[in-house]
């Protein structure tokens, strides 16, 4: 099995008046052309799709243009909601698109959302996690009282019991540190100050690929199969020497998992 990885799109971004659209568009169409050189069986987005929670309309044209697209390819599509994104928005029209491989998880219902695919070597389970906090989780689960993002995102793992026979993928936008070493981070995200959002990558030990959204330059965070892919375009002076990617995933039977990065060219 064959899955692109793209995170932080930010659709209908703005930096200093200077407006992304046509750079969007542009980018947007280049990765459609990747997929059709690569013909994955499935798209993640992991999170930040939109630059803001109320987005412009031309940002949702954008967006509807390219899920389109993807659409008439046959292609599973699997979307997150970021920290910038409105969960209630981007779920709309969910039950309607998940009957067509579009499968959004917007809102956090109190468990991760679980699709499971098939190829010649078995089932492959992916689960989606939008962005939470620790409140969304006690919201649901009055027993939880944690106070860290560690003990929430922990919390929801926990809770659905990932058989670790099984070939598993998680879609997540969250600050994940390796034993409290940080990503490398750009000026362009949104980072609370003071570690309490931090996550370590040992929660993530029940899957086998971890994809990432929420920093913005493509790097592994502990392992080489959790991975942040960056954004698409560079979006602050901070990005000036990144190179931009997709990256490439291809799952054969359980333990034999490869990552390689397609660059972009903006």
């Amino acid at each position: 099995m064959k899955l692109l990885h793209l995170s932080d799109l930010h659709i209908g971004k703005k930096f200093r008046e200077t407006d992304f659209t046509p750079d969007q568009i542009y980018i947007l169409n280049e990765i459609i052309k990747i997929a059709d050189t690569e013909k994955p069986d499935g798209i993640i987005i992991a999170g930040d799709v939109y630059d803001r929670s109320i987005p412009p309309a031309g940002a949702v044209n954008i967006l509807d243009d390219f899920i389109t697209q993807l659409e008439a390819r046959n292609i599973n599509l699997f979307v997150i909601s970021g920290n910038h994104d409105s969960p209630e928005r981007l779920n709309f029209g969910k039950e309607i698109l998940g009957k067509n491989k579009i499968y959004i998880a917007g809102t956090f219902k109190g468990e991760m959302e679980h699709i499971i695919l098939e190829d010649p070597f078995g089932p492959v389970h992916i689960y989606l996690l939008p962005y939470i906090k620790p409140s969304m989780v006690s919201n649901f689960h009055k027993e939880f009282n944690g106070e860290s993002y560690e003990a929430a995102v922990n919390y929801v793992i926990e809770r659905a019991n990932i058989d670790t026979s099984n070939r598993n993928i998680l879609v997540a936008h969250q600050f994940v540190t390796n034993g409290g070493i940080e990503p490398e981070k750009s000026d362009s995200e949104v980072i609370s100050v003071g570690g309490l959002d931090n996550i370590d990558v040992s929660v993530f030990d029940p899957f086998d690929y971890v994809a990432l959204g929420h920093i913005h330059g493509p790097q592994k965070i502990g392992r080489e199969t959790v991975r942040y892919c960056g954004t698409p375009l560079k979006y602050s002076f901070s990005e000036c020497d990144h190179k931009k990617s997709v990256t490439c995933i291809e799952i054969k039977e359980k333990g034999d998992l490869s990552t390689s990065q397609i660059p972009l060219h903006p």
